[in-house]
């Protein structure tokens, strides 16, 4: 006759188990669902605020150069999260590249509109700069993990 607490013990990891493995799955189910409806709910305000910014262009009848780096600032986002999208990894660099943009536009306003020279040009060069050698310090450490770093030939 089989021992009763063993059979229950038995039952009850058995239990666990399948009640973890549910959990699990469905947690997982989750957490993924969220990242594609925020990937798309992303990508879908990156397009139109590119759109917009693009009419604003065409309805003003010129495209100054800070509206330019704006649309280069809604590509790096796109291209993050068409990478993101695809290997489910953040790249940085990204994120880098549109810090850097946007001080660019900074740079543009500081120096162009108002004519400002001195001390705010150089800590915004000087942030461009730090920037630069964060994106070439990642692109050294990590291009053995980052896809981004592959050549369309490589791949």
């Amino acid at each position: 006759m089989p021992d009763p607490d063993s059979v229950l013990t038995r039952t009850a990891a058995t239990l666990h188990r399948e009640m973890r493995i549910t959990a699990d799955s469905f947690g997982i189910l989750l957490v993924d669902g969220f990242h594609y409806l925020a990937l798309f709910a992303i990508g879908a305000s990156t397009v139109w605020s590119a759109m917009v910014a693009f009419f604003s262009m065409v309805a003003k009848g010129r495209a100054e150069l800070s509206d330019i780096l704006l649309l280069f600032i809604y590509l790096e986002i796109g291209a993050m999260v068409g990478i993101y999208f695809k290997t489910t990894k953040l790249p940085v660099r990204y994120l880098i590249y549109i810090a850097m943009t946007a001080l660019g536009r900074v740079l543009i306003e500081i120096g162009g509109a108002e004519h400002r020279t001195g001390e705010d040009l150089l800590i915004v060069a000087g942030a461009i700069l730090v920037l630069s050698f964060a994106v070439l310090l990642l692109r050294f450490a990590s291009n053995k993990d980052d896809p981004s770093d592959r050549s369309r030939c490589d791949a």
